[in-house]
């Protein structure tokens, strides 16, 4: 068998995932490999796979599958959280070649290495699974920069793992304990995608609140926020995501007062209901978040919230939905991601009774997202006549200091910052011109 080096990836699920697939492209590139297209015929393929849902599992099995259909004598991998939870399973799927746990996915290209020489010698005996016990992983596995496909922006993986196990979730599973990247690493990286040209950084992990919880030095993340905000170059700074718990003095102080970090936050709030976060698992109740979050929103008016929220838990009564919906109706956040709740293996969620029906889940997810329709039109409507910074990836459009996707009338410059006046709203955009300075 004559395997030839065109390699195509797909990536599910989070930013982490996305910035592991980038460096791991990367690598492939730097020894000669083609990149193509995950739709084109391909000698390899690679599926950087997530297992954070149900329906996450079935798209990587369907994906998988459909990889050896474009070339029945490519070579079929899967890496990363499914890859990592659920090998056995994945092995059964007749299509794949291989599966890589996420401790070793970073040194897949040796990997890959093996196999390209075990096939053209014709050896046919290749052991499928390559997954080892993720609580073995100590420290933080550092990748190599790779581009993102995002021109403008770039995201820097910081911390790995979690040790939360709220009682729905399955990614501790996959990704182990909490580790934290070195601080000198992740400055070396930052000024490494700056003199790339990138305006904005995107700093991610899987929990990011988390940071330097397992480090000996007393370092959290506002220290990592605050010495990559005085970097020089760095124009723009974010965080992926953040629990409502995690929003310290010091958190929004930088944020009211760096102005290359941006006036934005995703919050991973899950519910608004304390009877649920309670089972739930989550470390905090719906008044503390609450008043976390009033509080950054009175100290940084331009500040916009994003959230992730999960509908249908085991056990939601009507009244918990609707402190749910009252939650979001009071904070208004201008974007929301809904999720309706799914049993993952080995979760203590999986065993709670009092079970939620699809129909009452698909319901109540209707009526929330009809509230964040209007809300989020509502937020977009006030930028009207107002002049915003926007940053340009391509086509006309980018998003504001605040995370507002804008198009940007007769424009097609990339990785630009220009400052628009917003002219209207139209399909969940806002709609502007430049200014000309």
């Amino acid at each position: 068998m004559n395997l030839g080096k065109r390699i195509a990836f797909y990536t599910l699920g989070c930013k982490v995932n996305q910035y592991e697939t980038d460096s791991i492209r990367q690598q492939f590139k730097e020894k000669a490999y083609t990149i193509v297209n995950f739709d084109e015929v391909a000698d390899i393929y690679v599926i950087n796979t997530c297992t954070v849902t149900n329906i996450a599992d079935r798209k990587s099995r369907k994906l998988l599958r459909k990889a050896k259909r474009k070339n029945p004598n490519s070579i079929v991998i899967a890496m990363g959280c499914y890859a990592q939870t659920n090998a056995k399973e994945i092995a059964e799927i007749s299509e794949v070649d291989y599966i890589i746990g996420n401790k070793d996915k970073k040194d897949i290209i040796k990997r890959i290495e093996k196999i390209r020489k075990q096939m053209n010698e014709e050896i046919k005996a290749i052991d499928k699974i390559d997954v080892v016990d993720i609580f073995s992983e100590e420290e933080f596995a550092e990748y190599n920069f790779g581009m993102s496909k995002e021109m403008s922006r770039v995201y820097i993986k910081i911390q790995d793992g979690c040790n939360n196990y709220c009682s729905y979730c399955k990614i501790p599973f996959a990704r182990g304990k909490e580790r934290s990247r070195n601080l000198e690493e992740i400055i070396n990286e930052v000024k490494k995608v700056v003199k790339e040209g990138f305006f904005e950084i995107i700093l991610i992990g899987i929990n990011l609140g988390a940071y330097g919880s397992d480090l000996d030095s007393n370092i959290n993340l506002e220290d990592v926020l605050e010495n990559v905000s005085n970097i020089k170059g760095v124009k723009r700074i974010r965080l992926g995501s953040i629990y409502p718990d995690n929003l310290s003095d010091k958190l929004i102080e930088l944020i009211k007062n760096r102005k290359n970090i941006m006036p934005h936050l995703h919050i991973s709030l899950q519910n608004g209901d304390s009877e649920i976060l309670k089972l739930m698992k989550r470390k905090y109740t719906r008044s503390q978040a609450l008043e976390n979050l009033w509080k950054i929103k009175k100290e940084i008016p331009e500040l916009e919230l994003t959230a992730d929220i999960i509908i249908g838990f085991p056990g939601e009564k009507e009244e918990n939905f609707e402190n749910t919906y009252k939650f979001i109706n009071e904070i208004k956040f201008s974007d929301l991601h809904v999720f309706p709740y799914s049993d993952r293996e080995n979760t203590v969620a999986s065993k709670y009774k009092n079970k939620v029906s699809f129909q009452i889940k698909k319901e109540r997810i209707n009526k929330l997202e009809l509230l964040q329709n209007e809300i989020s039109e509502n937020i977009r409507r006030n930028y009207i006549g107002k002049k915003v910074k926007v940053l340009m990836e391509e086509n006309g459009y980018g998003y504001t200091e605040n995370y507002l996707k804008t198009f940007v009338e007769n424009q097609e410059k990339e990785n630009k910052i220009l400052e628009i006046r917003v002219i209207e709203t139209k399909k969940g955009l806002l709609v502007g011109g430049e200014e000309k300075i």
